[in-house]
């Protein structure tokens, strides 16, 4: 009795490794076919890849017989053109915000470059007058400045006005 039981028990464990059994093979299309049943009678025994109860691949030529066929069938399908249309939009949309972008970091380089350009000039003016400049040292006390210094400071303006002044293009 307990060895009907086993035999029984090891019966039932090994049934659902046969309703496992896949079968593999290569249709007349190229296209890899996975079943639980055996191929229809018009695949021949090269395009068979896998079957029940055979370890590895049934024959070592299935897969290179079967490469062919869908490069055969590639050349005969209709041509895509491989662009999305939607990602186009998307790609056109993504440079024009770029472009926007780009033009009004231009435009704001610009007005801060005019502004410089104004400041240096009015502070050029100034030194240039002739009258007596003071500025504030590190103690925060008041300091006029000696020809020394102006002709360094208007140099400085100098190089400013030089390189903001000139025209968008000539730089």
């Amino acid at each position: 009795m307990k060895l009907l039981r086993v035999t029984l028990l090891g019966l039932a464990c090994a049934l659902p490794a046969l309703s496992l059994a896949q079968w593999q093979w290569i249709d007349k299309g190229g296209r890899k076919v996975f079943s639980d049943q055996s191929p229809p009678a018009d695949i021949p025994a090269r395009n068979i890849i896998r079957q029940p109860g055979v370890k590895g691949p049934v024959s070592p030529e299935p897969v290179a017989a079967a490469v062919p066929q869908p490069a055969k069938q590639a050349a005969s399908a209709p041509k895509l053109s491989g662009k999305d249309k939607e990602l186009e939009a998307r790609k056109k949309q993504a440079e024009a915000a770029e472009a926007e972008k780009k033009k009004a970091d231009e435009e704001q380089m610009a007005k801060l470059r005019a502004d410089n350009c104004q400041r240096a000039r009015q502070s050029k003016a100034m030194f240039d007058s002739g009258s007596r400049v003071a500025r504030m040292n590190a103690k925060g006390e008041r300091e006029y400045m000696d020809d020394a210094s102006r002709a360094v400071e208007t140099k400085r303006l100098e190089g400013i006005i030089a390189s903001d002044c000139q025209p968008a293009g000539a730089q």
